[in-house]
C-alpha cells in the first residue's frame, strides 16, 4: 500500500503533505473533504479540483488498498455528493383581482 504522501506527489500535490499531515488527514478521511474544507486547508482552486478528480478516479479504479471503503459513521451530511441534476414540480398559480369587482 502507497504511502499518501507518496499518492500527494503521484498528483503533483507534495506541496501540501505538511498541511495534510498537520491536520491528521490522511486516506482514511480524505473521500469525506468537501470543497469548503479544502479551501479552509489553503489549497488554490486548481490544487482542490486536482485532488478532488484524483479522488474519484480512485473510487473509479476500485483500489481498495489505496482508498479504503468509507463507513457510514465517517460521512458526514456535508460531505454528502452534491446533484446538480434538476428536478421537476407540478407548480399551481391562483390569482384573484378582487379590487373594484
Amino acid at each position: 500500500m502507497k504511502s499518501f504522501g507518496s499518492w500527494l506527489a503521484e498528483i503533483e500535490l507534495e506541496r501540501y503533505a505538511a498541511v495534510f499531515s498537520e491536520n491528521k488527514i490522511n486516506f482514511d478521511v480524505v473521500r469525506s473533504l468537501s470543497e469548503a474544507d479544502l479551501r479552509e486547508l489553503g489549497l488554490a482552486l486548481g490544487d482542490r479540483k486536482r485532488l478532488l478528480q484524483a479522488v474519484a478516479k480512485l473510487d473509479g479504479q476500485g483500489d481498495a488498498e489505496a482508498l479504503p471503503a468509507p463507513t457510514i459513521a465517517s460521512l458526514e451530511p456535508s460531505a454528502a455528493p452534491e446533484s446538480t441534476a434538476g428536478e421537476r414540480r407540478q407548480l399551481t398559480v391562483m390569482f384573484c383581482d378582487l379590487v373594484g369587482s
